[in-house]
């Protein structure tokens, strides 16, 4: 029944009354009840009453924006409002500008994350701000913020009611703990036997173990990165050696999590000696496209994994995400992606149905509307049943057969509870321009008998999918029936050169049903290995994948948007272990599609490291090809081509230990004695060249050359022979500097090293100081007033130091300063006070350009930089403090050497820029300083040899 106010509101639109007494409001399998129509001629109200403006606005937002929902009995808006009346949106604009993004500032809006390349902006809006910023001629749409799943199968479902989630300072205090536990561990252990790392048993149940000691590779050459939550642990992992040094992790896209720590170690698990790299997915689904590209394009990225999908991405057509997949793999990456723990029909684990729509002949609400049939030729079913235990918190998604930005058929969504009424919707407007979407969520605290409802409000017959991600359609109690079809994988692991990963236990079988009375889950083979036996994970999606559109909309069949029509993808192709140890809380086991795809990206990097420039369509075909089928005989929905073994993929494609030789920083020592390399000098350089390599490198030898104007070298080559795996090769070259070179330009080196060897030619680069360093730096302090750094924005904030008088330099440290200490987050005596240091990332850019990031996301929940010093010659990496060092002091190596800022003249304005890249912590940056080392003025050169050239007129201390 509908409330006093509700029927108000529905007179005030004109709508219909109430029903009268004693009429039944309940709904029938091919009917809706008088409530849910009367709901739905209100909400129809809305989208008929739109403005031009409001056409662009999703309708959950300005459902809320207007306080319609309120007025109507168990419905709610589902824009998720903030208690200070904010939403979190994506923004979509035609191109995002400064004055967008000034606009938007002005309009009460805290900017979350900006995609240039794909026209995105995430922010924090007040409600009533909406309309407003959706009429800006340069936005095309304000959504609710697209929200993602990782591919992770929690052993505890995240939905439980009840069930408290860590707090941010709950998990800055365990990661703390962990890492000051792990580097007292690592200490003890330096006297001692350390402690053998944990594996993956994907690695015995991959034959992976087997493989690297038959043919002798172990990822060396690859560099293969992840992208999923967060690395909060990645310190941590490092400690205990279960990670490298060294992982490339993007500057402030280390992301909220330990999902992407499990995943690295997976693979290091697998190829020990590949490089890793990450970005987080989750800043915004343009930010995890950016970071998509970043990996290939600037951290060089050979193989890249992830366990991620956005809501919003199409079946039907290459949206954003998938497009950057598609840039990667043009570029030879090769790209695993979780087929997702959406469940299959072969298992009746999924609640995904996909299909023609069918006029059901039931028309809805007072404006227009048509329910479309389930049954289809069967009967007349308007309603697909949920699951009881499936229902809570839900993301159900519709999508249908038209071109992304340019539908023009408009289909809504509707959630119904067991008495007819309509207690969660979707209803978008498409007219032209928008993409064909909706999406709604089941109540957080679930519901029995819930129902959903597609109606094509306006326009032509479309080809339809509809999802309850990690939900279930399940045959109801009161006699719906359930239909399901395959399909449920989706999205860019679905983009046709991307491998969509299946998952298979490896040991211990998941230890709980998906739902009640669900059948056992299987086990693995651990310690042996992937057979024919093997069965898939029940809750593993299944494919195929039916695509209408190519990416840049062009239809595949065009005319033919139906069940007929279009390009079937044979997803997923792969499948990999799940169910692993790592060293990770909360990640042993980790089960999940999102433990599979790092297994295979793992022995694709194996592939590569064996067959150095391998076509990825020779690995594609040796990873299908080589595949333990299992499950149905042949390819299948669920497992694609079968179970993939890293011995045989290796016998498949051939492979060798290959050496990598690589020239390492050379050692100068100058003839005349001195203890720096001077202009005029004639010096003797002492060039190391390690082979990294598993193979020995045969034939080895260097051409060193200089591009610096006047520089000799002699000689030009030399042999090195051969060098073994692990073993170093030194050989002597002799250079001479002009004695015109100017103080403190440095000679350049380049040393191209040859061997036998698909990995020949290696080439670095080194760059030689010339002059003798000063012993005084010279210091440059931020005089201006303290800069607020923004809560969780990428706009972050930054102060100028200017540097004048002193040229070149031979050294930079960076320091944050105070005069007195404390832990008072609003202390106005320290250099930097933030409430939580781990959220912030700070960089330096010179006045040539270059940058390096000073401290990235470090020291949890600790409270306020003071009297620290950043210099390359610290003995402690900050990447190792705890909040138990807070307030922070003392002398610490910087993320990135600050050395690389000396190649040019330091004269002018350098910047210090930080961004807060987590919620709920502020703070200002109040006392910073440069401290820069110049050159000792050569003797005859206007002054005794003994004088040091001191030429900037601030103060200077000695380093």
């Amino acid at each position: 029944m509908l409330t006093a106010g509700a029927a108000a509101l529905l007179a005030a639109l004109g709508l219909v009354s109430p029903p009268a007494a004693g009429a039944a409001t309940a709904s029938t399998p091919d009917t809706f009840s008088a409530t849910a129509q009367q709901q739905i001629a209100a909400l129809q109200a809305v989208k008929a009453g739109k403005t031009a403006a409001e056409s662009k606005v999703d309708s959950k937002l300005l459902v809320a924006e207007k306080g319609v929902g309120k007025q109507l009995t168990a419905l709610q808006s589902g824009a998720a409002v903030s208690k200070t009346g904010t939403v979190l949106v994506d923004i979509r604009a035609t191109k995002v500008s400064p004055d967008l993004i000034s606009g938007l500032t002005k309009a009460g809006a805290g900017i979350r994350a900006v995609s240039d390349r794909y026209g995105s902006i995430r922010a924090e809006v007040p409600l009533a701000a909406v309309s407003a910023i959706a009429a800006r001629g340069d936005v095309k749409r304000v959504e609710q913020a697209d929200q993602a799943l990782t591919a992770r199968e929690l052993a505890t479902p995240a939905t439980t009611p009840g069930k408290a989630a860590e707090t941010k300072q709950q998990k800055a205090a365990r990661v703390s703990g962990e890492l000051q536990k792990a580097l007292a561990s690592k200490s003890q252990q330096r006297s001692a036997v350390a402690a053998a790392p944990l594996t993956s048993e994907g690695d015995r149940a991959h034959n992976a173990d087997i493989a690297r000691q038959q043919f002798g590779v172990t990822g060396v050459g690859v560099k293969a990165c992840a992208l999923s939550d967060g690395v909060d642990s990645l310190a941590t992992s490092q400690a205990k050696g279960e990670l490298p040094p060294n992982v490339d992790v993007i500057a402030g896209q280390e992301g909220d999590g330990d999902e992407g720590t499990a995943m690295l170690e997976i693979i290091h698990d697998l190829a020990p000696k590949a490089a890793l790299g990450f970005a987080s997915a989750f800043n915004s689904d343009a930010s995890f496209a950016d970071n998509i590209r970043k990996l290939r394009f600037e951290s060089h990225c050979d193989v890249i994994v992830d366990d991620v999908i956005y809501f919003k991405e199409s079946p039907f057509q290459d949206w954003i995400i998938a497009q950057a997949v598609n840039d990667v793999t043009a570029d030879g990456a090769l790209y695993f992606s979780s087929a997702g723990n959406e469940g299959n029909v072969l298992d009746g684990t999924a609640g995904h149905w996909e299909g023609d729509f069918v006029d059901s002949g039931k028309s809805v609400g007072k404006f227009a509307g048509v329910a479309h049939n389930f049954a289809g030729a069967a009967g007349n079913q308007i309603y697909e049943p949920v699951s009881d235990a499936s229902s809570a918190g839900v993301p159900v998604t519709l999508h249908w057969s038209d071109p992304l930005g340019a539908s023009s058929n408009d289909y809504d969504l509707y959630l119904l509870d067991s008495t007819g009424a309509v207690v969660s919707f979707s209803q978008d407007v498409q007219d032209g321009t928008q993409d064909p979407f909706e999406i709604l969520q089941t109540p957080v605290f679930g519901g029995s008998g819930l129902r959903l409802a597609v109606v094509k409000f306006s326009g032509a017959n479309r080809y339809l999918s509809l999802s309850a991600l990690r939900g279930r359609f399940k045959d109801s109690a009161d006699g719906l029936k359930a239909y399901n079809t395959p399909g449920v994988t989706v999205g860019h692991s679905a983009a046709r050169d991307a491998f969509s990963v299946a998952a298979t236990p490896a040991a211990a079988a998941f230890g709980r049903p998906l739902e009640p009375g669900d059948p056992a889950n299987p086990a693995g083979p651990f310690p042996g290995s992937f057979s024919s036996s093997s069965k898939a994970e029940r809750f593993s999606s299944d494919g195929p994948r039916r695509v209408f559109y190519e990416a840049d909309g062009t239809p595949i069949t065009p005319g033919n948007v139906s069940s007929t029509g279009g390009e079937v993808r044979n997803k997923p192709e792969i499948t990999a272990a799940d169910g692993v140890q790592t060293s990770v809380t909360g990640f042993s086991p980790f089960f999940g599609t999102s433990a599979a795809a790092p297994h295979a990206g793992a022995i694709a990097a194996l592939v590569l490291s064996g067959n150095p420039g391998l076509p990825p369509s020779e690995v594609r075909e040796a990873l299908l090809n080589t595949a333990v089928d299992i499950e149905t005989p042949g390819r299948d929905n669920v497992t694609g081509a079968g179970v993939i073994l890293a011995d045989k993929v290796l016998a498949y494609t051939g492979a060798s230990p290959q050496p990598l030789a690589v020239a390492k920083q050379p050692t100068v020592t100058p003839a005349d004695g001195g203890s720096a390399l001077d202009p005029g000098d004639t010096a003797k350089v002492t060039l190391p060249v390690t082979n990294d390599g598993d193979g020995a490198a045969v034939s080895t030898s260097v051409v060193l050359t200089s591009p610096t104007p006047g520089v000799t070298v002699a000689p030009r080559s030399k042999s090195y022979g051969t060098i073994s795996p692990g073993q170093t090769g030194v050989n002597d070259f002799t250079i001479t500097v002009p004695a015109s070179q100017q103080l403190g330009v440095p000679v350049v080196l380049n040393a191209k090293v040859t061997f036998a060897g698909a990995h020949s030619p290696t080439t670095s680069t080194f760059s030689l100081p010339v002059g003798t360093p000063s012993p005084v730096a010279q210091d440059f302090a931020y005089t201006g007033a303290p800069v607020a750094i923004p809560d969780n924005s990428p706009v972050g904030a930054s102060v100028s130091i200017p540097v004048t008088g002193v040229g070149r330099a031979s050294k930079v440290s960076f320091s944050v300063d105070g005069t007195t200490c404390s832990t008072d987050p609003l202390s106005t005596t320290v250099g930097l006070n933030h409430s939580y240091v781990g959220d912030l990332v700070g960089s330096l850019t010179s006045p040539s350009g270059a940058k390096a990031t000073v401290f990235q996301r470090n020291g949890g929940s600790g409270k306020n930089l003071c009297k620290v010093v950043f210099a390359d010659d610290a003995a402690v990496p900050f990447s190792t403090v705890t909040a138990s060092n807070a307030p922070f002091t003392g002398s610490y190596k910087p993320a990135n050497a600050l050395g690389s800022l000396t190649g040019a003249v330091v004269d002018g304005s350098w910047t210090f820029f930080v961004t807060d890249v987590a919620g709920g912590d502020v703070g200002s940056i109040r006392s910073v300083a440069l401290h820069i080392n110049g050159f000792v003025q050569p003797a005859g050169a206007g002054r005794p040899s003994n004088v040091h050239s001191v030429t900037n007129n601030g103060p200077v201390h000695p380093q």
